[in-house]
């Protein structure tokens, strides 16, 4: 019995050791456990009081690109070194949250901002696959070392990263926290947030992206060189691959969308900015003065400018100023294809893919100037076509239409024969350029050298509507528009003409067209300004001369008539610069230089009654928080706010009294509609009309004229809207000056140099052609009340155009194609006859008031400022040293454009 005693006491012995190292344990984790407690509060008073605040997040600002866009609200441009578009957390597709919830923090939504869990997880994968799948720092931590920290790897970093984190949560909900990281990161090739990632990698907003494409954004940031999806489509898949699976594991999709987004393809390229308006040169004038005022933080404020822009309009600018460039190309004829190859015809037989790599390869490297694509040519047709392949490999035809206008260019001046096959034009292994065309299919092209510009203003305030400074904007970032100041030839002569109606002259004054020699100093060598046509034409009217862009006529309208200094101090007010303001007779056939933007601002002096507007293009900026930090506030036109200055009542009682002593009938009112092209029918209506009907339509007349003098005088009561607190635009001219100078340019589209913009068949165009010396410049201006528009075309080396290139050939057809689009649907706007202006029966012959003895053959009606009404016997006839068959002759015989250009 003794022995089992001795075993319970050794028993006993052990179980108070065991007991012993069970205490000691719970002694010891509870030590550490304290230990840590200690030092993590120990951490926290040391690490966080050196911890910025969370919410300084809020005034952290990201570096957001320049955003320029339409005033209707299109995207022209984006402009920074960074590309990021910011989204709320209500614009993130669910499936875009949960491929980074499941990349990179599987608990993000249930954790405190660090957790321990996920630490753990990634300690084991990392441990077991010596690789990283989902890392141990959460998303919140990523947000805070992103914001606050740098990315060394210390323990002390860390720490801060994970205290930081926990703030973060303190302060942010977890939709705000998730929005904040995705519009942080970065996500490569200078994509910064996933909406700007989306647009560089796959060219569609985020809220277009599929699954897979949002596994593949989500599975880039850990290393965006390394899964880049256009650099390394292997490792993009890799990762898109675990992203998925791990959507799957958590619940995010289920087996059909992950097998449908599994079988995806990796595909991706490099995609611009998504423009959605085509106004390259207006984003740079953008640009310019955005760096004036803001300097350096343009690119990366925020700073979201609207424009003046109406997409419409700058639509149509593009588009006709493109294909006016390319059509005068053509007509200057083929200049050879931009390369070629040696190309085995055997090839043409096989797929493109089986192609050797150097052939699939030629096309590329080529430049695409305006839109023109690049094909290689592979056979000739029996029909006189050509067979090609495009960039894509895709196969085409160039038709015989679209190859026979190439006529070989010999040089400026001269082409070869209009070509009979296709052989004279092309060969196989020849690089084209080709053009898309209306009805189907490709056209042969080629990139133009010669350059133009075209602007558009809104003539009530100086709004910029549309601008386009070149053919391409990549290839020559001149700003034609606002920097190219060349001669504008005879679209000047309508400033002239205004500067003769203010100093005695009228729209019926005579004018001599005959030879002209000037001995200046102002000049190079004696001058003999000549006509288009190298005739002269006698006395004609002032309406006439500018109608026909006579040259010698203008010239002695301004040296005779008005006076260069008269004719300076007139202009100056219109914005001209010194450099169109020249001090000699070259003056009036616009022998200065002025930009097309001088040339639309000028003009819409006259769209819009007399008043001056400055051009500007900036309507709004707006800082990162759509502030409002600058809104422009033009000059504007505004009738009603400010009284008009009419002659006084006397004067035109007077005036009528004059009529009836030279036993003058009044207007009917049947006829005050007709156009002055109608004048022999006006006239016959005339005739019929009874002493009596004179007598009294003479009296109405007086009447009325009496009651349009009457001044406006608004008074304070009276709308005050319409003007407190506008910045009113300065009146230069007079309206009735305005209003004259605009219904003679009526009659340049009715009837004269401009004749073609008939084909718009509006009511309400005014307009000039010009030409400058040598053909070297071909302008059109022309205007409503809703836009004043200038197109010029040019070399950039004063080459000449070329013969027969003139204003009404070159740039008309520029404006007409623009002004069709511009305008489609919009009603006339027409000015209407200002108060001060009687219409008065004359004879074309004279000039002077036509009594009941002129011939309606002779008749017409023109109108007169109230106070310059010619008063003159009626000539009787005089033989003219001018052949004056030859002068009435002109119509017919004068070509499209009247612009004469001067020679020294």
């Amino acid at each position: 019995m003794p022995k089992p005693a001795k075993q319970s006491a050794n028993t006993t012995a052990r179980r108070p050791r065991w007991r012993r190292w069970l205490v000691l344990l719970t002694g010891l984790s509870l030590c550490g456990t304290l230990g840590i407690a200690a030092g993590i509060i120990g951490a926290w008073f040391y690490v966080v009081p050196g911890l910025p605040a969370a919410e300084t997040i809020r005034d952290i600002p990201l570096q957001i690109p320049l955003r320029i866009f339409s005033r209707d609200g299109r995207l022209i441009e984006e402009v920074g070194e960074r590309r990021r578009i910011i989204v709320t957390f209500d614009e993130l597709p669910p499936h875009v949250v949960n491929a980074f919830v499941a990349a990179e923090d599987s608990r993000f939504f249930s954790h405190p901002g660090v957790d321990p869990i996920g630490i753990g997880r990634a300690l084991v994968n990392y441990v077991r696959s010596g690789s990283r799948g989902q890392g141990g720092s959460t998303i919140t931590q990523q947000l805070a070392r992103d914001y606050f920290l740098t990315r060394e790897r210390l323990f002390s970093r860390k720490l801060r990263e994970a205290f930081l984190a926990w703030k973060i949560e303190q302060e942010f909900s977890k939709q705000e926290i998730m929005a904040l990281f995705v519009n942080k990161m970065f996500f490569g090739q200078r994509a910064y947030g996933v909406a700007a990632a989306a647009q560089v990698y796959f060219g569609k907003p985020l809220s277009n992206i599929s699954v897979s494409e949002a596994a593949i954004l989500a599975g880039v940031l850990p290393a965006p060189s390394f899964y880049n999806p256009v650099r390394s489509a292997g490792n993009a898949r890799i990762r898109r691959d675990y992203v998925l699976g791990r959507m799957l594991d958590l619940g995010f999709v289920d087996q059909s969308e992950y097998r449908v987004a599994m079988e995806e393809p990796v595909m991706s390229q490099l995609h611009g900015t998504a423009t959605e308006l085509s106004a390259p040169y207006v984003a740079e004038m953008v640009r310019r003065e955005m760096l004036e005022r803001y300097g350096e933080d343009t690119y990366s404020a925020g700073y979201r400018v609207v424009t003046t822009l109406d997409s419409r309009m700058q639509n149509s600018a593009t588009y006709a100023l493109k294909n006016g460039l390319l059509e005068f190309t053509r007509r200057r004829g083929y200049r050879g294809p931009i390369d070629r190859i040696d190309f085995d015809p055997a090839l043409h037989e096989r797929p493109f893919t089986e192609w050797p790599e150097e052939t699939q390869l030629a096309l590329d490297g080529y430049s695409k100037p305006g839109g023109l694509l690049v094909a290689l040519v592979t056979r000739l047709r029996d029909d006189n076509g050509a067979d090609i392949v495009l960039e894509d490999g895709s196969r085409n035809v160039l038709p015989w239409h679209g190859i026979s206008w190439a006529r070989p260019y010999i040089d400026g001046q001269s082409r070869g024969p209009v070509p009979t096959s296709v052989g004279q034009v092309l060969n196989p292994g020849d690089i084209v350029h080709i053009m898309p065309i209306q009805a189907g299919g490709y056209a042969l092209a080629q990139a133009p050298r010669v350059q133009g510009a075209i602007v558009s203003l809104d003539p009530k305030d100086g709004a910029i509507t549309s601008l386009a400074g070149g053919f391409d904007f990549s290839i020559s970032k001149y700003n034609r528009a606002n920097q190219a100041s060349r001669q504008p030839g005879s679209s000047f002569k309508p400033f002239i003409y205004s500067a003769a109606l203010e100093h005695g002259n009228t729209a019926a004054t005579l004018l001599l067209d005959a030879p002209v020699v000037i001995n200046s100093s102002e000049l190079e060598a004696v001058w003999r300004p000549v006509n288009y046509t190298g005739r002269f034409y006698g006395e004609q009217r002032m309406r006439e001369a500018l109608v026909r862009s006579m040259n010698l006529a203008s010239v002695r309208l301004l040296l005779n008539n008005t006076g260069i200094g008269n004719t300076l101090r007139h202009l100056e007010p219109f914005g001209f610069g010194p450099a169109t303001l020249i001090r000699n007779g070259s003056l009036a056939l616009g022998g200065g230089n002025a930009t097309p933007l001088d040339m639309a601002q000028a003009y819409a002096v006259f769209a819009n009654g007399g008043y001056a507007v400055k051009p500007y293009v900036i309507d709004g900026i707006f800082g990162p928080n759509n502030e409002e930090l600058y809104r422009a506030a033009p000059a504007v036109v505004c009738e009603r706010c400010q009284p008009v200055e009419e002659p006084p009542a006397e004067t035109i009682a007077d005036e009528v009294d004059e009529f009836a002593e030279l036993g003058v009938p009044g207007e009917p009112d049947s006829i005050a509609t007709l156009d002055r092209s109608e004048a022999a029918v006006a006239g016959d209506i005339a005739e019929t009309v009874s002493p009596e009907q004179v007598e009294r339509s003479q009296e109405l007349a007086l009447l009325n004229m009496v009651e349009v003098a009457e001044t406006y005088r608004p008074d304070a009561s009276e709308e005050p809207s319409l003007y407190e607190g506008v910045n009113l635009a300065p009146r230069i001219i007079s309206a009735q000056n305005a209003y004259i100078v605009a219904d003679m340019m009526r009659d340049v589209i009715n009837r004269g140099t401009g004749r073609r913009a008939r084909v718009l068949g509006r009511r309400d165009l005014s307009g000039k052609t010009g030409t400058s010396n040598d053909r070297r410049d071909a302008w059109f201006a022309g205007f409503n009340g809703d836009m004043s528009s200038i197109v010029w075309i040019g070399y950039d080396n004063y080459d000449p155009l070329g013969p027969g290139e003139e204003g009404s050939r070159t740039a008309l057809p520029v404006w007409i194609e623009f002004a069709k689009r511009a305008l489609q649907g919009a009603p006339n706007n027409q000015l209407p006859m200002p108060e001060g202006i009687v219409t008065v029966r004359i004879s074309k012959t004279s000039g002077c008031p036509a009594d009941t003895r002129v011939p309606p053959s002779d008749a017409m009606f023109e109108i007169f400022r109230v106070g310059h009404v010619p008063v003159c016997q009626q000539a009787e006839e005089q033989e003219d040293i001018f052949n004056q068959d030859d002068a009435y002759q002109f119509d017919e015989e004068l070509p499209p454009s009247g612009d004469v250009i001067f020679q020294r």
